[in-house]
């Protein structure tokens, strides 16, 4: 049986790689994307602003501090999307398949390749080759599996061009701190230091027993991860279009301040499996049918989003525009399109630390708990009362 060959690429600080491809004047500077008030966040940076220990997530007044110098600049999600289309194109072109797990990052199964030309050396003239018709800058790392692909790409970039051999794995990761392994996030790896694990090397003697009495079931996916093992297949890319939910009314109804309770509570759930997708919509939908069955629909694009906050204000008010004829409502419906990859993070442009925490820890609980366990106090009573249909299709 061949032996996996997995191949990670990720775009080198893919937003302000298409800016200073398109304004050659912020080349070579400290340069932050992100909010402009000082209570907005960092959403990318330069590399040269991250020697200031500028980093995505930041305050932008704390980046700032460290870096008084730096060009701030609100970013261009459209631009964004057009050149992650374009990369994702190049790569659909030449791999027998691929994952697009992100924005600007792909995994592609080059498996049984060596037989013919050499996997490691395919993915070489792939990566110069969407380097060359793209413009931008992406790394690239191989190995048996997705994770230790991953990983070896990000310690090795910018401009990484990385192989870890089959049977090598174990000793890539050793000294690599914990952190460094994906999906180990702060809360984990603050616990395990406080165990004193700091270095995979000593997560990897951790007893599976021990693991999985301190951390559930997470343990055996931390222990598998310390010892490189790592099965998960590419998932074939395909472009989602569209996220909608509809709500049919048991009775037909002209409630207004019941009918927006129920579209909150649709926003909620659209804006949550949006995230969780790691997408981003720039084109909000609203749908009405009336008791008589005549069916209305009113749309707006917007700066790409996943907030709730944003998207909530927007499908107010086109419900406000649409609903004009004062008849009694059957059915309500919220549509979201025009979606990009894209992490909730980089959405929030002009957010405050503050939302994004609590959007991080409100997504926290609803993931762990369902997205009915928590919701805003207006809508209880509709979560209740009426069974939501929630249609997350292909468009």
């Amino acid at each position: 049986m061949d032996l996996r060959n997995v191949i990670h690429l990720d775009l080198d600080a893919f937003f302000v790689a298409v800016e200073c491809k398109l304004h050659d004047g912020l080349k070579n500077r400290p340069l932050i994307i992100g909010g402009s008030s000082r209570r907005g966040v960092v959403a990318a940076c330069s590399y040269e602003a991250r020697r200031f220990g500028v980093h995505s997530a930041m305050p932008m007044y704390l980046a700032l501090q460290l870096c008084p110098d730096a060009k701030v600049i609100s970013g261009d999600m459209e631009a964004y999307s057009k050149h992650s289309h374009l990369v994702t194109e190049i790569i659909a072109d030449a791999a027998p398949a691929f994952e697009k797990s992100s924005i600007d990052e792909f995994y592609i199964d080059a498996s049984g390749m060596d037989r013919y030309f050499g996997a490691f050396k395919w993915a070489v003239e792939l990566r110069k080759k969407v380097m060359t018709e793209s413009g931008l800058p992406i790394s690239m790392g191989m190995s048996v599996n997705k994770l230790v692909s991953k990983v070896a790409t990000g310690e090795f970039k910018p401009n990484a061009e990385k192989h870890i051999p089959a049977g090598e794995e174990k000793d890539f990761l050793a000294p690599l701190s914990v952190e460094k392994i994906p999906m180990i996030g702060k809360q984990t790896a603050s616990f395990l230091y406080d165990m004193g694990v700091r270095k995979v090397a000593t997560l990897r003697e951790m007893p599976l027993k021990f693991l999985v009495s301190a951390f559930g079931k997470n343990g055996i996916s931390l222990w598998n991860k310390a010892h490189g093992i790592d099965n998960s297949p590419i998932v074939s890319y395909s472009e989602q279009k569209s996220i909608s939910t509809e709500s049919t009314f048991e009775q037909d109804s002209i409630d207004v301040k019941r009918i927006k309770s129920i579209l909150i509570a649709m926003v909620e759930k659209v804006a949550f499996t949006l995230r969780e997708q790691k997408k981003l919509t720039s084109c909000i939908t609203v749908k009405i049918r009336y008791a008589n069955f005549d069916t209305e629909t009113k749309q707006i694009h917007i700066p790409y989003t996943s907030s709730d906050h944003v998207l909530l204000r927007v499908v107010s008010e086109l419900f406000d525009r649409l609903y004009n004829r004062r008849m009694l409502i059957r059915l309500v419906g919220v549509r979201l399109s025009n979606l990009v990859h894209g992490n909730h993070q980089i959405s929030l442009f002009d957010d405050t630390e503050e939302s994004i925490n609590l959007y991080e820890a409100m997504d926290r609980m609803r993931h762990k708990h369902g997205v009915d366990k928590l919701v805003r106090a207006t809508t209880l009573d509709v979560n209740k009362r009426i069974r939501m249909e929630m249609n997350a299709f292909k468009g």
